[in-house]
């Protein structure tokens, strides 16, 4: 997405999702607006000494995080998929996004923190 609709998203998104999501589409309706979020192509930190193989996403999962503007707002999330080669089994990142919201350094008040400490 352009550059200054991304400073816009940093206004009204938590700093944890733009940091390790990108925006790839939206939806505005009469009273919602989904935003479509896919997890950055990175190899996650814990398992940089591992031999990783990309093998697409986990089934997308919606959160609704707080109203903007009157709207409802739901996250369509959709997390990277990785096969470790090592031990043949297949794992997702659970580094630095996880690590903000389950120290306490974030007020968890948002579906997102929700979404992230489920899977702990």
């Amino acid at each position: 997405m352009q550059e200054s609709f991304n400073e816009i998203l940093k206004l009204l998104l938590p700093e944890i999702i733009i940091n390790y999501f990108e925006l790839t589409s939206y939806k505005k309706e009469n009273v919602a607006l989904h935003l479509y979020l896919k997890e950055i192509n990175s190899l996650p930190k814990e398992y940089l000494q591992n031999k990783l193989s990309s093998k697409g996403f986990f089934d997308e999962i919606t959160v609704q995080d707080f109203p903007i503007s009157g709207y409802k707002v739901y996250l369509h999330i959709t997390r990277r998929r990785w096969l470790n080669e090592d031990i043949g089994k297949v794992i997702f990142s659970t580094d630095s996004y996880r690590e903000e919201f389950s120290c306490g350094r974030n007020s968890c008040n948002t579906g997102v923190c929700v979404f992230f400490k489920r899977d702990q």
